[in-house]
C-alpha cells in the first residue's frame, strides 16, 4: 500500500461468485426436475380400495340428489336420473363382489345403499 492519495484504489473483481451462482441455479433446476419426475410434489392420493370406490359413488350420488353441494360450483344441484344410476351401479357392484368382500366392505355397502335409497325417496317426493 502506498501513501499516495492520488492513486485510485485497486479494484478486485471476483468472477468466481458468478460460476458459483450458476452451479446453484443448475442444482436447484435439477432437483425440481427430479421432484417432478418422482411426483414428490404432487398431492398424495389414498390407496385404491373398494371402500374408496364405494365412497366415490356415494359422494357422486349425494351431489346428484342435491344433498351435498357440487365442489366445482359450490351449489346444490338435483339430477335424480344420475342419482338413480349411481345407486344402481353400487347395487350391481355389491352383487358382483358378493362373497369376495370382507365384513367392513359388506357393512359399508349395506349402510351406503340404505342411506342413498332413503335420500332418493325423499328427493323424489320433493320433485
Amino acid at each position: 500500500m502506498t501513501d499516495d492519495k492520488n492513486e485510485p484504489p485497486e479494484l478486485v473483481v471476483d468472477d468466481d461468485w458468478k460460476s458459483q451462482v450458476e452451479k446453484e441455479k443448475q442444482a436447484v433446476s435439477e432437483a425440481a426436475e427430479k421432484e417432478a419426475e418422482s411426483g414428490a410434489g404432487a398431492p398424495q392420493l389414498p390407496p385404491a380400495s373398494l371402500e374408496m370406490l364405494i365412497s366415490t359413488f356415494y359422494s357422486q350420488a349425494m351431489m346428484a340428489l342435491g344433498v351435498m353441494p357440487n365442489p366445482s360450483t359450490g351449489e346444490k344441484e338435483s339430477d335424480l336420473m344420475m342419482a338413480k344410476h349411481m345407486i344402481d351401479t353400487l347395487e350391481m357392484l355389491e352383487a358382483k363382489t358378493k362373497g369376495n368382500t370382507n365384513d367392513d366392505e359388506s357393512k359399508m355397502f349395506d349402510e351406503v345403499l340404505h342411506l342413498l335409497r332413503m335420500a332418493y325417496v325423499g328427493a323424489s317426493k320433493q320433485s
